[in-house]
């Protein structure tokens, strides 16, 4: 399994005001059958589902990491009224303040919601516009019925009753202690430190912790990282220096002995990790079961940099400090193998931002325009970690 660290996107609000947590209790939800199946539609690591409100049709993210929330559009459209407004966090610690509502109906399906607690936030302005999304399913949501979740045969299941679902192989049992939002949040031990993980699928990536858990000493090898590697609602991470490493994972009743981890502003366990397996959201109980459906274990493989897109423009925004290593975070990308990439209108520029020219090559040229001087590199995709 491939996964290179650079295209780690987040999308995580987190609130814990006392106001917050009464709010999300809210809502009700209906099901025709005693097991629902949901529309999904997994896309560059991230779930996607269709809801209808009002009669019209959104594409919604599936984000255990986040409260549920709604376009401002989709607020001004139905002239919903405002409950309150507060400060929410996202997942790099940037706060801004939002306006709290409550959305009389979403439909999925067969399943109806009712009265459902929605942060309003205008959507266009992340790092998620190219996924054209309206909204997300968040853990307040999810937290009123059991979910089983197949990503690789785009298969969600929901149900009132967890005796529905046959859980026999789901060996790996992983408790969480929810969040006031209902965020599942799972603990762990790594590198002899208590690690708190948000179980969130609305994270692209495997698994990140905070910088100040990392511990030189206590790894054989690590990777040094500089720049953003993370998107959060609000924006990219601040660049900043990072290790990637192996490190022993225990996680519920099982060990994972030699789990990929990179270093960040946030711990997170997310879908690159969650694919590998087949697994069931309950909150009633507050576990996690989950059933192996391929071979956890993750290489890393990279060219040693990522890049995001700025004004459409693609610039690099991570690097890998290793000797001699030619790009530097700031350097402005004009083409990967002669693929023009630096005069792109919205739509292109989403268009390679999900399908990166360089995914499945061994080697590529790059060409950059550093300060003016137009430079041209060829790299090679390399394995670290080994």
């Amino acid at each position: 399994m491939k996964k290179i660290f650079y295209s780690l996107l987040v999308f995580s609000s987190v609130l814990f005001s006392a106001q917050g947590k009464r709010f999300f209790e809210t809502g009700d939800v209906q099901l025709q059958h005693p097991v629902e199946k949901i529309n999904l539609r997994f896309a560059n690591d991230l779930p996607f589902i269709l809801v209808n409100i009002g009669g019209k049709q959104y594409n919604f993210l599936f984000d255990s990491g986040a409260p549920t929330v709604i376009s401002s559009t989709i607020y001004a459209e139905l002239g919903l009224e405002k409950k309150h407004k507060s400060k929410v966090k996202d997942s790099q610690k940037n706060k801004q303040s939002q306006i709290f509502t409550v959305l009389p109906e979403m439909i999925v399906d067969n399943v109806v919601f009712k009265n459902i607690g929605a942060i309003v936030m205008d959507l266009n302005n992340s790092d998620l516009n190219c996924f054209k999304i309206d909204g997300i399913i968040g853990a307040n949501q999810m937290a009123k019925l059991f979910w089983r979740v197949n990503y690789s045969e785009n298969l969600l299941e929901a149900t009132k009753d967890l005796s529905k679902f046959d859980l026999n192989g789901y060996e790996t049992i992983v408790p969480f202690e929810a969040k006031p939002q209902k965020t599942p949040v799972v603990k762990t031990r790594i590198l002899d430190k208590n690690v708190e993980l948000t179980f969130d699928t609305g994270f692209s990536g495997r698994l990140k912790i905070s910088d100040s858990y990392f511990d030189p000493q206590k790894v054989k090898q690590f990777v040094e990282t500089y720049g953003s590697s993370t998107a959060g609602a609000y924006g990219a991470a601040k660049p900043a220096v990072g290790y990637i490493f192996k490190a022993e994972l225990p996680l519920g009743n099982r060990n994972f002995p030699n789990e990929l981890i990179a270093t960040g502003s946030s711990d997170l366990i997310g879908n690159d990790f969650f694919k590998n397996f087949v697994f069931v959201m309950d909150w009633k109980n507050d576990k996690v079961y989950m059933k192996p459906i391929k071979d956890p274990y993750a290489k890393l493989e990279s060219f040693g940099f990522g890049y995001r897109f700025v004004n459409n423009k693609p610039v690099v925004a991570f690097v890998f400090r290793e000797e001699n290593f030619p790009l530097k975070t700031g350097d402005s990308i004009i083409s990967i193998n002669d693929v023009k990439l630096d005069d792109l209108n919205q739509e292109s520029a989403c268009h390679y931002f999900m399908n990166r020219v360089e995914k499945d090559a061994r080697s590529i040229t790059v060409k950059v325009n550093r300060d003016g001087s137009i430079l041209d590199f060829k790299l090679d995709k390399k394995e670290y970690l080994q």
